[in-house]
């Protein structure tokens, strides 16, 4: 929690999304904000050292002004602007090591329409040593706050520097933190990241528990026993979740919680809860080595189909 919040920008409206979403989340946390864009050199025979030159400086201009504009928007932000010549998932993890957060749009200015999450985006939130925020547009049609994008107004009424609008305009208010748990597994990091989120925006935390029949259960065969058990399993299941909450209740005292077990599968589970969340966690399994990690199938359907703000936050195995 101690080192900045980093923002991946590149000039899209995506990214200066995020970025508005990352100066509250910022202010929040009481840290400064980093805001990084990165792109690699330009070849030598395409473009001759003046044109390389002009190339940085436009990146450099484009951090400055978007500095500018938040700081303004945020009295008593720190915020300063690195550009980078290097791939921008390779610039976006090395500052990752020292970051307390990093936060990206889930597309910049490539990708194509239909596209939900982009290479940069999925690489960092797959590989990154912090948690890695990602930030949707909103969707054509939506209220204010649905999409949880922090900022935006309807697509393509974004200002001078991105960030449009003031906190009141987010709705995320009247919104819940949505925590994916697995009580039978490691939930420290993650327990942890969605209370604090959820005492920061004074929302309610709704801690998402799936779980699923055996895979005898269509049978027809089964179906009886099954249907017979079913209430026990869910009782065994709440009070697995409960005992895996309860020390983070007694840290967070302040925080309403509210545990949600559902016989789903997890994955369908979390978007569905996203539809009125302000911001869906989940845990990702690291390991030592960034050629190692990985999402899991509910972090990875959670990244593409999410309608809001995700957070993905590592931990080691269980």
């Amino acid at each position: 929690m101690s080192g900045p919040v980093v923002a991946g920008v590149d000039g899209s409206e995506r990214s200066l999304t995020a970025a508005g979403w990352a100066a509250r989340e910022a202010l929040d946390r009481a840290v400064p904000l980093l805001l990084l864009h990165a792109s690699p050199p330009l070849p030598p025979r395409i473009s001759p050292v003046p044109g390389a030159d002009a190339w940085e400086h436009v990146g450099e201009q484009m951090i400055r002004q978007i500095a500018t504009d938040l700081a303004g928007r945020h009295p008593g932000l720190e915020v300063t602007g690195e550009h980078v010549a290097a791939p921008a998932d390779e610039a976006l993890l090395t500052a990752a090591r020292t970051a307390g957060l990093m936060v990206v749009g889930t597309r910049g200015w490539g990708g194509f329409d239909g596209l939900a999450v982009g290479s940069v985006a999925l690489r960092v939130a797959t590989a990154a040593d912090c948690p890695v925020v990602t930030v949707p547009e909103r969707r054509a049609g939506e209220a204010p706050g649905v999409a949880g994008t922090a900022g935006a107004e309807e697509a393509g009424g974004a200002g001078e520097a991105g960030e449009v609008g003031g906190a009141d305009e987010t709705g995320e208010e009247a919104g819940e933190v949505v925590a994916a748990l697995d009580a039978h597994g490691r939930v420290a990091e993650t327990a942890d990241f969605a209370f604090r989120a959820a005492l920061a925006r004074e929302a309610r935390l709704r801690v998402v528990h799936a779980w699923a029949l055996p895979a005898a259960a269509p049978s027809a065969w089964m179906i009886g026993v099954l249907e017979e058990d079913r209430a026990t399993w869910e009782d065994q299941e709440g009070q697995a979740v409960s005992d895996a909450l309860r020390p983070w209740r007694t840290r967070y005292p302040q925080v309403d919680v509210l545990p949600d077990v559902v016989l789903l599968n997890p994955a369908q589970a979390l978007v569905r809860s996203s539809a009125r969340a302000v911001l869906l966690v989940v845990g990702r399994r690291t390991a030592e080595r960034v050629a190692e990690r990985h999402l899991g199938p509910v972090a990875h359907a959670a990244l593409h189909h999410a309608r809001c703000p995700v957070a993905v936050v590592p931990h080691p195995p269980p």
